[in-house]
């Protein structure tokens, strides 16, 4: 297979937001998937990665329904109720517009959630939870299904819609300490993706986890191996998306390592400017660590190229159980 753009190497400077909470409005990219009849990665030199500080978003700030969303993950962080604002038919209308929420824990530490709001349908929504965030398009009857992964034990997930209504659900993920995960999120059409190499597995080969090959959550279930998800509707305008990736560290009968990466195409749409995204993470059932990233993505003549981003994230070191 033959990848026809050259893979560029970006030396990563990071921002380390180590409160959970802080700087929540940075997410993921788009829709560019490469083309996976290319083969292995080119790699070259490219600019450096810029980092520089951006303000903090305060922790006692006051919670409604007006907030910005990043406020009212933060919220929920602290173990504080939002705010919700539901809409309300005329009583007259004799058509109920209650919101409702409900979360399930599923298989492979992740949450089935189920959004119920008749008078939402076909609008974008926003899911929080534990510091993730991603955009969804509710169905034109006003649900949406989504299973997403637990970054706590004890996971609190709130819906909220542009014009303030929203829900809360709550769901005990027990099997949350048995699982490494690794979230890469940011905003619109920014290129990004989240690679996960296990042991020793060149490119595009089965041990190969990315969007072009996410894998499934029965074999994390059965220690064999990591997969992939996907959040986020890249046809929701200006979309907040993440992908997550999962590892059984606490029941895999394998030692080795985990190679992480984020790569990044250069597009039209994100060429000569700068890319800001947010990276979390879970590990050896340990509190969550979050980190902020600037990318500064090079100029448009390298439209089709990639950059692999290094040191972003921390290999994973599996020891069999």
């Amino acid at each position: 297979m033959d990848r026809k753009s050259s893979i560029r190497i970006a030396a990563v400077t990071v921002v380390a937001a180590l409160g959970i909470g802080a700087g929540m409005q940075y997410y993921w990219p788009g829709e560019s998937t490469p083309d996976t009849a290319q083969a292995p990665l080119v790699l070259s030199d490219v600019q450096e990665v810029s980092s520089s500080p951006r303000a903090q978003i305060p922790m006692d700030a006051p919670v409604t329904a007006s907030l910005p969303t990043s406020i009212v993950s933060i919220a929920a962080l602290k173990g504080e109720e939002p705010e919700i604002v539901v809409p309300m038919a005329p009583a007259e209308s004799g058509f109920d517009c209650d919101i409702d929420m409900t979360a399930t824990p599923i298989a492979g530490a992740m949450i089935s959630v189920t959004l119920n709001a008749p008078c939402h349908g076909s609008e974008r929504v926003t899911l929080h939870h534990n510091g993730l965030m991603f955009t969804d398009l509710m169905q034109p009857d006003g649900t949406l299904s989504v299973d997403v992964p637990a970054l706590n034990e004890t996971a609190l997930v709130i819906a909220s819609f542009l014009d303030g209504g929203g829900a809360v659900a709550t769901a005990e993920v027990t099997s949350v300490p048995f699982y490494d995960r690794v979230v890469l999120q940011w905003r619109g059409n920014s290129g990004l993706q989240l690679h996960a190499r296990e042991f020793d597995a060149q490119y595009f080969t089965a041990g190969h986890i990315w969007q072009g090959s996410v894998s499934d959550v029965t074999r994390a279930a059965k220690g064999q191996g990591g997969f992939l998800t996907t959040l986020g509707s890249t046809d929701a305008p200006d979309a907040l998306l993440a992908e997550v990736y999962t590892f059984p560290t606490g029941m895999t009968d394998t030692s080795g390592t985990v190679a992480l990466t984020v790569e990044a195409e250069i597009l039209a749409s994100n060429c000569n400017t700068s890319v800001e995204a947010q990276t979390l993470e879970i590990r050896n059932g340990k509190d969550l660590m979050s980190k902020e990233l600037t990318i500064d993505v090079p100029g448009c003549d390298a439209v089709g190229d990639f950059l692999l981003l290094k040191n972003l994230v921390e290999d994973l070191t599996i020891a069999a159980k």
